[in-house]
């Protein structure tokens, strides 16, 4: 029977709220899921933490994070709390070259019990994979500026990380029923090579990998048409691969199609490390009002079995990733229990309560 060390950072804002509910979910499946064990380390991260030690990401979370098997991670940063370069705290980005986490996950689906946000009503049910490590963000810290009248930021794309996020896309549109237009296996490769040089050389590798697939279709969209292509049509998308800051803006906007930030679990992860956090950030306007919606930060949990499944050959922690998610829909079924983003009144608490019960259930 495994026992899976998990390193937690709930971070600020409503980061500690909603973690607290995604751990007790976790605890709750080990009644349904006897073979599964959890032990849990709290460490420091976040603006928080840089207040009050001048770093935002301690040496020894970090090595907590690179012996854990698995990271959860709520969420960081303060606008009140900045670098001195005014840039604001992110040690999930810093998380992200340290651990190679070079695969963003983003899946989107549609929840039960969440009213449709588009016109016609869709099937939604596809995954963006967002390249972690390369990017316009790459260049964070690292750009120059010169006084007040210029400012520079380098977009680094290469061969090797390229390979790998779309090899990554690939491998999981063979795992994958298809898009749910047409059930093919397809892979949309999201960029700006009709302008960018680098661009280009992203949508050329692309190109090369998918040689390699032949029985999963290739596909292609620049950004600004992709953002009206996945409000319009999204039952054509089955995985979408991006650049870092493109996965970052597509992710966002596809996760109000699907009921808000709130709803949009994420993990980042590599070969060897896992963080599963939500998409959604600190929200200090509601932080400690204790109406957070803990969903994103359960699912991300769920997530986390997944991923802790595939890569022990854990069928159980694979079977409880399920429990997760149908025990979310089945809480989304009753409006009673839909938090203050969904138009309810039901506290984070009492949310994570009745995905408790949910999970509980026959």
């Amino acid at each position: 029977m495994p026992t899976y060390n998990i390193a937690v950072l709930p971070g600020d804002g409503v980061g500690p709220e909603v973690v607290a509910e995604a751990l007790k979910v976790l605890l709750a499946l080990e009644e349904p899921h006897p073979d599964l064990r959890f032990t849990f380390s709290e460490h420091p991260v976040g603006a928080r933490c840089y207040a009050e030690t001048g770093n935002d990401l301690p040496e020894s979370t970090l090595e907590a994070c690179r012996h854990a098997d698995a990271v959860l991670f709520g969420s960081a940063g303060d606008p009140d709390i900045r670098f001195p370069d005014g840039t604001e705290i992110a040690p999930q980005l810093t998380l992200r070259f340290e651990l190679d986490l070079y695969a963003g996950i983003r899946p989107i689906r549609k929840f039960h019990g969440v009213p449709p946000l588009l016109e016609g009503n869709p099937p939604l049910d596809y995954v963006i994979l967002r390249e972690n490590t390369e990017g316009l963000y790459a260049s964070r810290g690292a750009g120059v500026r010169l006084g007040d009248s210029l400012a520079v930021d380098n977009m680094v794309i290469t061969r090797a990380g390229t390979e790998r996020i779309v090899r990554y896309a690939f491998e999981i549109a063979k795992q994958r029923k298809g898009a749910p237009a047409d059930g093919r296996s397809r892979v949309t490769s999201v960029d700006k090579a009709n302008i960018l040089k680098s661009m280009a050389f992203f949508r050329q590798i692309y190109d090369e990998v998918a040689e390699s697939y032949p029985n999963v279709e290739r596909d292609y969209a620049y950004v600004d048409a992709f953002t009206v292509y996945q409000l319009r049509n999204p039952a054509w998308y089955d995985v979408v691969v991006a650049e870092n800051m493109f996965g970052d803006i597509i992710s966002d906007l596809a996760a109000a199609t699907i009921g808000g930030m709130g709803m949009a679990p994420s993990a980042d992860v590599g070969d060897c490390y896992g963080v599963f956090q939500p998409s959604h950030g600190t929200a200090p306007d509601i932080a400690g009002s204790g109406i957070a919606n803990p969903m994103a930060q359960i699912l991300s949990a769920g997530m986390m079995l997944s991923w802790l499944g595939a890569r022990h050959d854990d069928t159980e922690a694979i079977a409880a990733s399920e429990t997760i998610d149908r025990a979310v829909d089945r809480t989304l079924d009753d409006p009673k229990n839909h938090p203050a983003d969904l138009g309810g009144a039901a506290g984070t608490s009492e949310v994570g309560d009745a995905v408790v019960d949910a999970v509980g259930s026959p």
